[in-house]
């Protein structure tokens, strides 16, 4: 069965490897111990160009964790694209999809966090248009366009820490914050970090980025570039000023709403999960921003491990349903593919915070964060609330997916016998449920004793179940005149649109220029620039030949007219 593939030799690397850096973090975290490698590369205008590699904890842990994440879904890959004809050129893609990440995490310096941030740019744009159709290259586009600007942030940011005389920002985060003429190269950072986790206003391109294969889109959603951002605002934590933490808190709770909504309004299976994971990234900054950079980070780590085994799940399922991913024509799977069904309820479960598994022991510690702090109502209602729909998006997916009636497809012929992707997704479930309590020992030694009200401790697991009974409703509807997104179809309309975030990130960049194109073109290129240029000149010089033809044909009376005008001249002047 394991014969020696392109898939099986990358799988064997990238999981030694991934699993060695793991071991060497878990020694780090406990020793408390740093590697900082530097060596030189030039010198230029008197600031040295070097190559910095930054060994700590937290890179050894999260790069361990990249490594066995992606050798998984490369394993993966091996049925899931079987077939292919270009699977050499994916699994390649991959790996230096990988390699880039690798990159970015292990760099204390901005020029080389700037070549990994640009390598996962670019070889996501491959990625998606993978499939090479028009949906695949608009999403390309539109996926490559927005992290760009993430890309001009950086290297802005580069020119401007060529005051300090070197790249390496790990020195000088301390003295950032007090520094209010230079707080710009934290305010950049931020902007990138934006742009890449895809927060408000940048959203739109995650969603779009579901053109990819399944095993990327596992990739991408659960430790690689979608992480990127988080990951670097972790690393520059200690730079960000209270009021630069305050905007990103109200950004990224309005992220983590807006994304609970829409996913309670989308059909597509993969548009689900892709906007639970902008949620769970909005939940990522929000922890980030009151205050608490190591709890962001567990929870970075523990949804990577569910996240990247609900894509697998996902992917199984589209795979046996003939490539179908509409939720509304599933139904019933869990009798006709049960493995893969517990498989996707397990992650479900996870992500939706249930007790014991990996999502657990990060978001309940959040929430109870979050009553700990001093908010206000609003940036309180929104992280609760949140929590709420992602129960209530989870249980309406598992309903329309695996409960349910047999809604348009019979699936007679369905058929699990796909050994890779079992194995797989066997894996993934297993560190999905021992991985959050194995991070929790490790990240946190020491137990925290959290003091709340009775309400107050047990309102994550109210709001969750109200969220649950909520999406059971709205799951366990009848299709009719009196449907609800037909009674309200403005109002879904706006918030399945993601508050109408795709429409203002293509037609509302293109069309404000390609309009005001058409009037500069109308009113000056074939308007007044040209009467007074082009045809101005033209008629100017037609009439004034007219003119002097007409002084040729009439020579005589000219002569005459310029003697009198002449004698005229030298009698009267």
């Amino acid at each position: 069965m394991f014969n020696l593939s392109i898939c099986f030799v990358s799988f064997f690397f990238l999981f030694l490897v991934g699993v060695t850096m793991c071991f060497f973090g878990f020694i780090f975290c406990v020793g408390d111990y740093i590697l900082f490698i530097e060596w030189e590369l030039f010198s230029l205008l008197g600031s040295s160009v070097v190559m910095t590699i930054l060994f700590d904890w937290m890179s050894l842990i999260f790069m361990g964790f990249v490594l066995i994440i992606s050798s998984l879904v490369i394993f993966y890959s091996e049925d899931y694209m079987h077939g292919d004809s270009n699977i050499l050129r994916f699994i390649f893609l991959v790996l230096m999809f990988v390699l880039s990440m690798v990159f970015l995490i292990i760099s204390p310096n901005l020029i080389s966090i700037l070549l990994g941030w640009d390598g996962l740019g670019l070889v996501s744009y491959c990625l998606v248009i993978y499939y090479q159709n028009i949906k695949s290259y608009n999403a390309g586009m539109l996926t490559a366009l927005s992290n760009r600007l993430g890309d001009v942030a950086l290297l802005m940011a580069i020119a401007w820490m060529l005051n300090y005389g070197s790249w390496n920002y790990i020195f000088y985060l301390d003295f950032y914050k007090f520094d209010y003429e230079m707080y710009l190269i934290s305010l950049l950072v931020m902007l990138a970090s934006m742009t890449s986790s895809a927060q408000i206003p940048f959203s739109s391109w995650l969603p779009a980025a579901m053109a990819a294969p399944t095993p990327v889109s596992a990739l991408v959603h659960s430790s690689t570039l979608v992480t990127a951002g988080v990951y670097l605002m972790i690393r520059f934590y200690n730079s960000f000023n209270n009021y630069l933490l305050l905007f990103m808190l109200f950004i990224s709770s309005l992220t983590m709403f807006m994304a609970g909504l829409g996913a309670n309004f989308e059909y597509d299976l993969k548009s689900i999960i892709a906007l639970s994971t902008l949620s769970q990234l909005g939940l990522m900054m929000g922890i980030l921003s009151i205050g608490f950079p190591n709890l962001s980070f567990f929870h970075l780590l523990t949804h990577a491990l569910f996240k990247a085994l609900l894509f697998m799940c996902a992917g199984m399922v589209i795979h046996l349903v003939g490539d179908c991913q509409d939720i509304r024509y599933m139904g019933c799977l869990s009798l006709y593919m049960p493995i893969t069904s517990s498989c996707m309820i397990i992650s479900n479960f996870a992500l939706c915070g249930m007790p014991f598994l990996a999502g657990f022991y990060s978001k309940d510690l959040i929430l109870e964060m979050v009553g700990l702090s001093y908010l206000n109502i609003f940036i309180f209602f929104l992280f609760f609330f949140s929590t709420g729909l992602t129960v209530c998006y989870t249980l309406r997916l598992i309903y329309y997916s695996f409960c349910g009636d047999l809604n348009l497809f019979s699936y007679y012929s369905i058929d699990e016998d796909h050994a890779f992707m079992l194995i797989g997704m066997g894996s993934m479930v297993l560190m999905s449920v021992i991985g959050g309590s194995l991070l929790s020992w490790l990240i946190f030694p020491t137990p925290v004793l959290i003091c709340l009200p009775l309400f107050y401790s047990n309102l994550a697991l109210i709001v969750s179940l109200l969220g649950g009974w909520v999406g059971y409703y709205l799951s366990d509807i009848r299709l009719g005149y009196n449907l609800l997104s037909i009674i309200f179809y403005r109002s879904v309309y706006f918030y399945g649109g993601m508050w109408f975030m795709p429409f203002l990130s293509t037609y509302g960049v293109i069309m404000p220029s390609l309009s005001g194109g058409y009037v500069i073109v109308k009113d000056f290129d074939f308007g007044w620039s040209e009467y007074y240029g082009g045809q101005g000149m033209f008629s100017f010089f037609m009439s004034f030949s007219n003119l002097n033809q007409w002084f040729q044909y009439n020579n005589l009376k000219f002569y005459l007219m310029l003697l009198v005008m002449w004698l005229f001249i030298i009698l009267f002047i």
